[in-house]
């Protein structure tokens, strides 16, 4: 995997690291690969926020397409 094709995300839960990364990308969800790292872990009493979610975005490109 390239590295500078390839970008790391954190959020509370896996589907708002996703939105963000493809907000701060610019690009739509059919030009992208996410692999999940973690997925986010509860708190205490089951409160969010003990660890988030971590994604890795990789860019799909035209060679990968064919």
């Amino acid at each position: 995997m390239d590295k500078k094709h390839s970008f790391e995300f954190e959020g509370q839960t896996v589907d708002q690291a996703v939105k963000k990364a493809l907000k701060e990308l610019k690009l739509k969800r059919e030009k992208v690969k996410i692999e999940v790292i973690s997925e986010e872990e509860k708190g205490l009493f089951g409160m969010p926020g003990a660890r988030p979610a971590k994604i890795r975005v990789s860019i799909i490109s035209i060679k990968e397409k064919a």
